[in-house]
């Protein structure tokens, strides 16, 4: 990915996406790059990440299960019950046909910002997290102390948001994608078994 490449998506997003869904994506994407900087990740890899995680965001629903299907990507049960939730594999979608993306660890990226999945890559943990900790969001009652958190220890981090994630989805009576608990029994048995640096 060049960094024209880079300003070509970055004008696509703006057209694409509504105003508000922009300021955050252009949130995650810095964030990305400063917890690449922390890391040792490529930015430009993780801008691009941070660009494109939303890009499937502003599709109806039926346009997102479209895409899926043309792709053939497996649509799970809670997905086809709440589609809204197929944002991420429909972005992976676009990324890789529409903005020609053939780094796996971006597309993965992309794929599993909202769920995560076990054994994730260093910029897939970057990517979940700045889409949590950006600027721009308010709403969740930690953030501060995971914002610190996420430049000290991304893993401890990263449990910290799909613990969050999993209590306000529990709370809010909203349907817990399989992925998401998998991923968290994942990283708490990794951390219970002193493999995660704490």
């Amino acid at each position: 990915m060049k960094s024209a490449d880079i300003k070509k998506i970055r004008k696509s997003m703006e057209k694409s996406l509504d105003a508000k869904r922009f300021e955050h994506t252009l949130g995650v994407a810095y964030t990305a790059c400063a917890l690449a900087m922390c890391n040792d990740v490529d930015m430009t890899k993780a801008q691009t990440a941070g660009l494109l995680h939303d890009c499937a965001k502003c599709l109806s629903d039926e346009k997102k299960i479209e895409i899926c299907k043309k792709n053939h990507v497996e649509i799970n049960s809670v997905e086809n019950r709440n589609p809204f939730l197929l944002h991420a594999k429909a972005g992976s979608c676009i990324a890789r046909k529409k903005f020609h993306v053939e780094d796996e660890d971006i597309l993965n990226a992309i794929l599993y910002h909202t769920t995560g999945r076990p054994g994730m890559s260093k910029l897939e943990k970057i990517i979940y997290i700045a889409d949590y900790i950006e600027p721009g969001r308010k709403q969740a009652s930690n953030l501060k102390e995971i914002r610190k958190l996420a430049f000290q220890n991304l893993d401890m981090a990263l449990l910290r948001v799909l613990e969050d994630t999993l209590a306000y989805l529990k709370s809010t009576g909203n349907e817990v994608d399989f992925m998401t608990q998998e991923t968290y029994d994942y990283y708490i048995n990794l951390r219970n078994s002193g493999e995660l640096k704490q």
